[in-house]
């Protein structure tokens, strides 16, 4: 479910200088009167892969941790500081499979907004088709409580927890089908 209030208004010290005085600069960003300091909320970058094999079965996990817990959810992650999406995608595919990728194209991204503990994170959702090798054993890690490859004519987007990921897969299956 998504909170009602910006990111921004629960900030209300400035994070330099701890000034009361951090006051709405515009829609996107809060000034410190006292310092100077400004602070813009822009979003953070995240990942997702579709990965398909010989078989053509597509690679999902299901999620197992909040938000969307229990819901089927495309591998991928947030992108590190330092990182590219592209090294961001391969290391969140080896961290929740075990699964290494040959080969990554990026596809199209798609804004979103993800309530992480009670606070709206804006993202920038960015989508690659990635390759790995079909006959690599699977191994749900970290956020992934399962990995299931489903046949494409068996994905159906409503099965997908998050707003992002379900628009992306229906985009990705009419190209496809």
């Amino acid at each position: 479910m998504q909170s009602k209030h910006h990111p921004l208004e629960i900030f209300h010290y400035c994070p330099k200088c701890g000034s009361s005085h951090f006051e709405n600069h515009d829609e996107k960003s809060r000034r410190c009167a006292d310092c100077g300091f400004t602070y813009y909320q822009n979003p953070c970058s995240a990942t997702a892969a579709f990965i398909l094999n010989d078989r053509d079965e597509m690679l999902v996990v299901r999620r197992g941790k909040e938000p969307a817990k229990g819901t089927l959810d495309l591998p991928g992650g947030f992108v590190d500081n330092d990182e590219t999406g592209e090294q961001g995608i391969i290391r969140e595919i080896k961290e929740e499979t075990g699964l290494e990728v040959k080969d990554v194209e990026y596809l199209f991204s798609i804004p979103n907004i993800y309530l992480y503990s009670g606070m709206d994170i804006h993202t920038l959702d960015m989508f690659y088709t990635c390759r790995v090798n079909d006959d690599a054993e699977i191994q749900a890690a970290d956020d992934a409580e399962e990995c299931l490859w489903l046949p494409l004519r068996e994905i159906y987007v409503e099965r997908f927890g998050l707003r992002s990921v379900r628009q992306a897969v229906h985009r990705f299956l009419e190209r496809k089908c």
